[in-house]
């Protein structure tokens, strides 16, 4: 991994946009909870969509949809303050998250963890609407969001953990309008793991020489020079499963071309990404979440069809 990389992305942290708006002293926490940077919540909210649009509720539960993008919100927020707290001794040695509020001092250990209450408070009003089988499949996640912040000591894949955790939203979306978890939402579930994996691994693509430093382990660094390769594997595996998903909802091979421009925008994701230029990396990562909507028009699609 002796690579020179562009490091020249944006600090983890920003007052920008409509953080630079809100009272001085509020700042920090919406940046702890990282309000400043939409994409995290975007990404864990398509999951959601995803699988109430395939199970075909999302005409009939429109208002369910804004209840778990609430959810999603709050709960990103959560995890971010839950993950600056388990990692605010590392964030101060890697120059992109060095500016974190707590690593940085601009926010208590403290006020972090009542700040990460009030989060899950939120949350707990978006899991309330749902029907008691989505509430038990939501509850299932909590284990997995715990352990994530650690999986980056352990493994040189703790974004195959973080798909696990990010996709979770697929399952509680489908069986909150079924009621049931059939092999269609399990197929759904398996194929946002892999795109978790392909688009987060570009995203550690930023890090990798300060993560090397720090003896912080990510796929980006495992793949070496085969990141595209690597990525290109999960963006397969997850069109793959993606589509095995419709073919359970609407066996008609018509459905699979609803999927095509997701894959045109994989396609050109791959194609055009510059591994060692860090603002490339990140401008890849963030265009998700139009390959999220691309993914959740196609769901709809087939699921209404």
């Amino acid at each position: 991994m002796a690579q020179e990389t562009d490091n020249s992305s944006v600090p983890d942290s920003e007052h920008r946009g409509l953080t630079a708006l809100l009272p001085v002293a509020a700042r920090p926490f919406a940046l702890l909870a990282r309000l400043d940077r939409p994409i995290g919540w975007w990404l864990l909210f398509w999951p959601c969509a995803f699988g109430l649009a395939l199970s075909g509720g999302a005409l009939a539960r429109w208002d369910l949809l804004l209840w778990l993008l609430l959810g999603a919100v709050a709960m990103r927020g959560a995890g971010c303050v839950y993950n600056d707290i388990v990692d605010r001794d590392l964030d101060r040695q890697v120059a992109r998250t060095a500016s974190r509020p707590l690593a940085s001092g601009a926010v208590t250990l403290k006020a972090a963890w009542i700040w990460l209450g009030i989060l899950c408070l939120a949350g707990l009003i978006a899991w309330l609407q749902l029907n008691w089988t989505a509430r038990i499949v939501a509850l299932g996640s909590v284990a997995l969001v715990a352990a994530y912040p650690f999986m980056k000591r352990i493994t040189w894949w703790p974004q195959a953990w973080l798909g696990l955790v990010f996709s979770w939203g697929a399952l509680v979306g489908w069986s909150a309008w079924t009621e049931t978890l059939p092999l269609g939402a399990v197929l759904l579930y398996a194929g946002c793991i892999f795109w978790v994996i392909g688009y987060d691994t570009i995203y550690a693509l930023q890090d990798r020489e300060d993560d090397a430093l720090v003896g912080i382990r990510s796929s980006a660094l495992r793949l070496g020079t085969h990141v595209k390769a690597g990525v290109t594997s999960c963006y397969l595996a997850t069109l793959a499963c993606w589509l095995m998903a419709f073919s359970q909802q609407f066996p008609d091979p018509f459905a699979y071309l609803a999927l095509l421009p997701v894959a045109g925008h994989f396609i050109w994701q791959i194609a055009t990404l510059r591994p060692n230029d860090g603002a490339d990396a990140l401008a890849k990562f963030r265009s998700n979440r139009f390959a999220g909507l691309m993914m959740a028009l196609a769901c709809f699609v087939v699921g209404t069809a």
